[in-house]
C-alpha cells in the first residue's frame, strides 16, 4: 500500500466521520485536504470535540448521534474511529447503507463480529479499509522486506508499552472498558509478524497482570503473548499501559532468522513511551548477517538504513485516507486485507482467552 494522493474529481465522495478524538481528529484532517472526499458530518458523543475540530476547520455540520447523523447526511463513505465495542455495528450499518468505510483497529470485539463485516462487505462490494497504519509506512514496509531475507524460522520481538498519566490515562481506561492493551495494540504487530512469515498460526499462549485497581472487574492493563507458526517462527509482544509502567525498553522491534536479524534502532530522546509520534518513529534499519569466514568472525559488517526523512503521524494518516480513496475510486480488491485483519483479531482474542484459562489455545 503505497503513497496516493488521490485523484481530483469533480464530484468528491461525501463522508461522515465518526469520534474525533486522537486518531479521528488526525483522519478529519486529512479527508479535509483530499479533493476527493467532502465531509459531510462529524460525529462525537462530546459536542466540545466536534465544536472545536469543526471550528478548526472552518465550520462542519455535528452531531452526538451516529444513526442520526447517517440518515441527515446520506454519505457515501463512513469513517468509524470510536470505542473498539461499535466498530461492528457502525461498520454494518453503514455497509448496508451503501457506504464505503474505514474503521479503526481492531475491526471489531469478536471474530464473529469481524467476520460478518468482511463477508458483507464482499457480498455488497462495498470497500472497507481497517486502519493497520504501519502498512502506510515505508520504514515498516522495508522492514518486512529485510525480514525476507532472513531465512526461516524467525525470532521476532516487538513490545509498545506507554508510560502514561493526565487525560492520556483517562482515555486508555476508558478504552480498557473493551478489551486490554494485548488486544487493542496487538493487532499492529501480530499483522507485522504475521506479513515476515508468511505462515499459518497454529498456538498462542500469554500472560498477563492487572496493576491498578481503577479498571473495571477482570481487566488487566499488561500483557505478554507468545506465538508459534507452522514453519517453526515463534513470536513475542508485550503491551503495558499506566503510570506504573517502565519507560525503559518500551520500543523493542527485533527479527531473528538464520542468516542474521534485523531492528528498528530508536533516535536517543527520541521521545517517550506515551508520545505518539515515538510509536511508529524508526531513526534507522539494522541489518546484521550472520555468516562468518574462515577465522570465525562476522564476513560482513552490519548494515544501516537511514530513515530520518521518514512521515509523522499525520502524514501516515494522510496516505491512509488516500489509499481508501484510491480502493473506492480503482475498485481495488480488500478482500485480502480484510482477511489479515480477521486473523490477527483471531490471535489476540485467542491471547486473552488463554491469559484468562492459563493454558495454550491452539489455533
Amino acid at each position: 500500500m503505497g503513497h496516493y494522493t488521490g485523484k481530483k474529481v469533480a464530484n468528491p465522495i461525501p463522508i461522515l466521520c465518526i469520534g474525533c478524538g486522537s486518531m479521528g481528529s488526525s483522519h478529519v484532517r486529512a479527508y479535509h485536504k483530499m479533493a476527493g472526499f467532502k465531509i459531510v458530518g462529524l460525529v462525537d458523543r462530546n459536542p466540545e470535540v466536534t465544536a472545536r475540530l469543526s471550528a478548526e476547520l472552518g465550520g462542519l455540520p455535528q452531531f452526538e448521534d451516529f444513526d442520526q447523523a447517517l440518515e441527515a447526511t446520506q454519505p457515501g463513505a463512513v469513517s468509524i474511529s470510536t470505542y473498539p465495542d461499535t466498530h461492528a455495528r457502525y461498520a454494518l450499518a453503514a455497509i448496508r447503507r451503501g457506504c464505503h468505510v474505514f474503521v479503526e483497529k481492531p475491526l471489531a470485539e469478536s471474530v464473529a463480529d469481524a467476520q460478518a463485516v468482511a463477508d458483507l462487505a464482499k457480498a455488497t462490494n462495498r470497500k472497507v479499509l481497517v486502519g493497520y497504519i504501519l502498512r502506510m509506512h515505508p520504514a515498516w514496509q522495508k522492514f518486512i522486506e529485510l525480514a525476507h531475507t532472513l531465512g526461516k524460522p524467525l525470532v521476532m520481538r516487538m513490545n509498545l508499552n506507554q508510560q502514561t498519566s493526565g487525560s492520556a490515562w483517562l482515555w486508555l481506561k476508558h478504552l480498557m472498558e473493551n478489551m486490554s492493551p494485548l488486544v487493542d495494540c496487538g493487532v499492529h504487530y501480530v499483522d507485522i509478524m504475521s506479513q515476515m512469515t508468511g505462515a499459518k498460526p497454529v498456538s498462542v499462549h500469554a500472560i498477563g497482570a492487572r496493576l491498578t485497581g481503577e479498571l473495571i472487574p477482570g481487566m488487566y492493563n499488561y500483557g505478554q503473548l507468545q506465538i508459534t507458526y507452522d514453519d517453526g517462527s515463534v513470536g513475542w509482544f508485550e503491551a503495558g499501559w499506566g503510570p506504573m509502567i517502565s519507560e525503559e525498553a518500551f520500543f523493542i522491534k527485533d527479527v531473528i532468522g538464520p542468516l542474521g536479524c534485523v531492528s528498528i534502532v530508536t533516535a536517543a530522546g527520541q521521545g517517550t513511551s506515551s508520545n505518539l509520534e515515538a510509536h511508529t518513529r524508526t531513526n534507522r534499519l539494522r541489518l546484521h548477517h550472520a555468516q562468518l569466514d574462515g577465522e570465525g568472525q562476522y564476513a560482513a559488517p552490519d548494515e544501516f538504513f537511514d530513515m530520518t526523512d521518514e512521515p509523522k503521524h499525520q502524514d501516515l494518516c494522510d496516505r491512509e485516507q488516500a489509499y481508501f480513496l484510491r480502493a473506492i475510486q480503482e475498485d481495488l480488491d480488500l478482500s485480502d486485507h480484510l482477511r489479515d485483519a480477521v486473523n490477527s483479531l483471531r490471535i489476540v482474542l485467542a491471547a486473552d482467552q488463554s491469559f484468562r484459562c492459563g493454558e495454550v489455545v491452539h489455533l
